[in-house]
């Protein structure tokens, strides 16, 4: 049986933030690296109250290197604003470090394509690393993909979002897991929305049970 891909030879077993964006460059722990860019690693400050965790880096955080700078994360940027919550005392994350894409036929644009599920699997000792150099009191899951990694695979973002609930028990962290996790929509999504104002507002509502708490 062959063995499965994963990142955790690569993952470094001291050091902070740094050491781990590092030696997260030279990551070949699943096939994605080939095609993309770059690793794009977490960004904010370490330890964090609050961590986002959506999918993956788009084509825009591919080619400059950090989460979150195209137009879905300048939409996360406005909602965070509106709800009172401030960015830069944030870390923000990816289940998945590398952009997974298929090229547009006939064309040079990329496509996002979703991560499968060993690609996730592979990845998570990154994303265990950051929890535990990052601490944080609050995981925001950003859309279905990061929600059923950290939540499990039956969980349901439409029926389940906005609600604050107990972070599950994860070996790893013992008892430095997070206190508690909330999940709601990809801001991507609400990008891509039919009725984007309705959306956005529910993007918002969300963000702001996460700030009352």
């Amino acid at each position: 049986m062959a063995t499965e891909s994963t990142a955790a030879p690569y993952v470094p077993d001291r050091g902070g933030l740094r050491a781990l964006e590092e030696a997260s460059r030279g990551c070949r722990g699943c096939d994605l690296y080939r095609a993309a860019s770059q690793t794009v690693f977490g960004a904010g400050p370490a330890p964090a109250r609050l961590m986002f965790i959506g999918e993956q880096p788009g084509d825009r955080e591919d080619l400059e290197g950090e989460p979150f700078v195209g137009p879905a994360g300048r939409l996360l940027d406005r909602a965070l604003g509106d709800a009172g919550i401030d960015r830069s005392s944030a870390y923000l994350t990816n289940v998945v470090k590398h952009f997974k894409f298929v090229r547009e036929e006939r064309g040079k644009r990329r496509i996002h394509q979703k991560p499968n599920a060993a690609e996730i699997r592979a990845c998570r000792p990154w994303l265990t690393a950051e929890l535990q150099v990052v601490r944080p009191e609050i995981v925001v899951c950003l859309g279905a993909t990061a929600a059923k990694s950290l939540l499990g695979s039956s969980f349901s973002v439409t029926a389940d979002r906005g609600v604050l609930l107990d972070f599950p028990d994860v070996p790893e962290l013992g008892s430095q897991r997070p206190r508690l996790a909330l999940a709601t929509v990809h801001p991507s999504s609400v990008v891509r929305a039919p009725d984007r104002r309705s959306a956005f507002q529910g993007l918002l509502a969300d963000l702001e049970v996460v700030a009352r708490a």
